[in-house]
């Protein structure tokens, strides 16, 4: 999967990850049923939006929702899942995107595909997937080459991109390709007037989905000497942030201007979401329960205090507790006031010998039965197949600091 709104399910909640996960399923399946099999790897998180704003503005509709099959990704559970017009125009726009990321890759010449035969194996499959968006697209009235324009444009504006250059030029073509997808989510909906609202999220969208991508790729761009707009061009991270708070509050007054049947998924992806990825491109957060880069003048990576992540152990000074500030033990005993005596030979905190490692054999058994049912991805904790040690689920991970992090809601009607 890629994309930057990579939403946590503890901000999110229940009810929204359930709608969540039903457009992410609902594009793999449109993917699935329209360009077989192997389409479905251009499923990615940005790609939903799409289905998410057609739903937010038709509202429930009949035939919108099918229970799907049991699936590995799933935990092999079934589940209702996005179905309709939005999740093909998410699937159209999917396919159109990542065979520009392929083709982007072959210029850059990145990795395998700086081989004359594999990169010449990789256009192919990107224009089979550009013929393939197209026919969904023009099935739903929605013409991709606006989408194929813009990525042919790129690379004519990146090789003119010098020192000095607009970075907001270097983002322009990104900007028009998810105006135009955005906005005819209005027109599958039944909502034209929402075209313009939409049109300008999607715009700001655009611009961020660039800016972050160079932030994220600006120190790996740089050790490779391939190219990246904030270097080509000059910008700073303090400028590149500039316009990324910009962009943040433009799609906030986008979406305030569009009028939706149930607009709270869409708000909180693209406001809420967008705002932790921005976050976690710069190193900051903006969440009042974890440490901050701006909080008592902290660098980025510590916290409030200073020091580690976690900032220092003690912030209000003296010693962590436990410690004896004059030397030897801590006071009181081995354990300090009030605290338990450390483990040892025959008492309640005795040391569990730790599991018996698996053999090779039976751990590649027990790895390929976690995969195929998704337990590495999907479940809140699995046993390694090999060491045998408690270990938590990908999908299960938690970057907001906090069990059920309220702290970024903000006072409005979409929340």
């Amino acid at each position: 999967m890629f994309g930057i709104v990579r939403p946590c399910t503890h901000r999110l909640g229940e009810r929204f990850t359930a709608e969540w996960t039903a457009h992410l399923c609902g594009l793999c399946l449109a993917l699935r049923g329209e360009h077989g099999q192997a389409s479905r790897i251009v499923t990615n998180y940005d790609g939903l939006l799409v289905s998410v704003l057609t739903e937010a503005q038709s509202g429930p509709v009949a035939g919108t929702r099918r229970t799907a099959g049991p699936c590995p990704l799933r935990g092999m559970r079934t589940a209702p899942v996005a179905n309709g017009e939005g999740a093909r125009l998410a699937a159209a726009v999917s396919l159109v995107l990542a065979s520009a990321k392929i083709r982007d890759h072959v210029a850059d010449r990145d990795g395998l595909l700086a081989r004359a035969p594999i990169a010449a194996a990789a256009r192919r499959v990107a224009r089979g997937w550009d013929r393939a968006g197209a026919r969904t697209g023009a099935a739903l009235g929605f013409d991709t080459a606006v989408l194929v324009d813009a990525v042919d444009r790129q690379a004519g504006i990146e090789a003119l991109a010098g020192p000095g250059t607009p970075l907001l030029a270097v983002t322009e073509p990104t900007e028009t390709a998810t105006a135009a997808a955005f906005a005819h989510t209005a027109t599958l909906a039944g909502r034209p007037d929402n075209a313009p609202a939409l049109a300008e999220a999607g715009r700001y969208f655009g611009r961020l989905a660039h800016l972050l991508d160079a932030v994220e790729d600006r120190e790996a761009d740089a050790a490779a000497g391939a190219w990246n707009p904030l270097t080509a061009t000059g910008t700073s991270l303090t400028e590149a942030r500039r316009l990324c708070e910009d962009a943040l509050h433009g799609i906030r007054l986008a979406l305030h201007d569009a009028e939706f049947a149930d607009g709270r998924l869409a708000h909180r992806l693209l406001v809420h979401e967008l705002r932790s990825s921005v976050d976690r491109a710069f190193g900051t957060s903006s969440c009042g329960h974890a440490g901050t880069a701006s909080a008592a003048g902290a660098g980025p990576g510590q916290g409030p205090y200073g020091g580690g992540p976690y900032g220092n152990p003690n912030p209000y000074g003296g010693v962590p507790y436990g410690q004896n500030p004059h030397g030897g033990g801590a006071p009181g005993g081995p354990g300090g006031p009030g605290l338990p005596p450390p483990p040892g030979p025959g008492g309640f905190g005795a040391p569990q010998p730790p599991p018996k490692r698996r053999g090779f054999w039976a751990g590649c058994a027990v790895a390929i039965g976690l995969f195929c049912t998704c337990q590495i991805c999907c479940a809140k904790e699995y046993e390694g197949p090999w060491s045998r040690k408690k270990r938590k689920g990908v999908c299960d991970a938690c970057d907001c600091g906090c069990e059920a992090c309220e702290c970024c809601c903000c006072p409005c009607d979409g929340c």
